[in-house]
């Protein structure tokens, strides 16, 4: 089985002042068609800059990175790019929408993205829209003010799976969130993965790591483990949704 995403030897080390920063030590990983991964540590722990380089948008100071078996550190810029918008769909704890566009069109940018422009770009936005939970013609025009945060997030996510990319990156993606719409996207990303997207969350919180079906705890910019969870769902009962 080709993994969706692999890391051999990977490190990332910042020049600051006489001794070199290790945010990231020499990790090997991977992540296989399907899988459900958190990646969890403490602040400064390396994960969020993990998650940099495993969405190919920072470059390893050193070692490799393969996409769906395609080695990354050979590519140019543009390749990189094309790479990234086609096999990467990220989520992020911000939403990171655009305030003046509508939820259609913040979902359908990934399809207008360079030469790879679709047609029939807005309809598969509504039908990611609705995959989503959302429904189109109620919410499609609706510019991100005008929804809530977790109804911003499912935009997010709608936008992250419209171009059905191999693998969905989710740095904090609760980290906004009340408890019940918390609740709602954890549920959301749970019920993707059934459907076999492949899925890797960043987060700090025990909550949000026990949906996942396999953590991996991060310090000091190496893997401490990487553990299998038989029953997600059953590990998620009875913790609290607030750290």
């Amino acid at each position: 089985m080709t993994p969706v995403i692999e890391l051999r030897k990977v490190a990332k080390v910042y020049e600051i002042g006489p001794t070199p920063l290790y945010a990231v030590r020499n990790v090997d990983l991977r992540v296989n068609p399907g899988e459900f991964v958190a990646i969890m540590g403490p602040s400064g722990s390396g994960k969020s800059t993990l998650m940099h380089l495993m969405g190919l948008l920072d470059v390893p100071s050193s070692g490799q990175i393969r996409i769906d078996g395609i080695p990354t550190d050979v590519l140019s810029e543009n390749s990189l790019s094309r790479l990234r918008n086609d096999k990467v769909g990220f989520v992020f704890q911000s939403y990171n929408l655009l305030s003046r566009t509508s939820a259609i069109e913040n979902i359908a940018l990934p399809l207008w993205y360079g030469k790879n422009k679709q047609s029939g770009a807005q309809n598969l936005a509504r039908e990611a829209m609705a995959r989503v939970g959302l429904d189109p013609v109620a919410k499609g025009r609706n510019h991100p003010n005008q929804l809530s945060g977790g109804q911003q997030q499912r935009v997010a996510i709608a936008r992250a799976i419209v171009t059905h990319p191999s693998l969905i990156l989710a740095d904090e993606p609760t980290g906004n969130l009340d408890s019940t719409s918390t609740d709602e996207i954890l549920a959301l990303f749970q019920s993707l993965n059934d459907e076999g997207t492949t899925i890797v969350i960043v987060t700090h919180e025990d909550y949000v790591g026990a949906h996942a079906k396999r953590v991996v705890h991060f310090r000091d910019g190496q893997m401490e483990s990487d553990v299998a969870v038989e029953n997600p769902r059953q590990a998620a009962k009875g913790l609290s949704t607030w750290v």
